[in-house]
């Protein structure tokens, strides 16, 4: 959900806020909407396709690290 909703709104949330860069845009959209936000970054630039796949591969591993770091810390499972 997150991802259609990213890919179908970020460019224009991006727009509201004035923000004019391929590169900005491309690493949100990579890590807020997933697989299909970095689609939809391709569509606009190559540029922005690459801070997507950027911004999505850093938030994987972030969260494959720092995930279980946070679940045995606060003793969930």
């Amino acid at each position: 959900m997150t991802g259609i909703v990213g890919a179908v709104l970020g460019q224009a949330v991006v727009r509201l806020v004035r923000v004019r860069d391929d590169r900005a845009l491309g690493l949100g959209l990579g890590i807020a909407s997933h697989g299909i936000g970095m689609a939809r970054a391709f569509q606009v630039s190559e540029t922005a396709g690459a801070f997507a796949s950027l911004g999505f591969a850093i938030n994987a591993g972030l969260t494959a690290m720092l995930l279980p770091l946070l679940v045995d810390g606060l003793g969930l499972l």
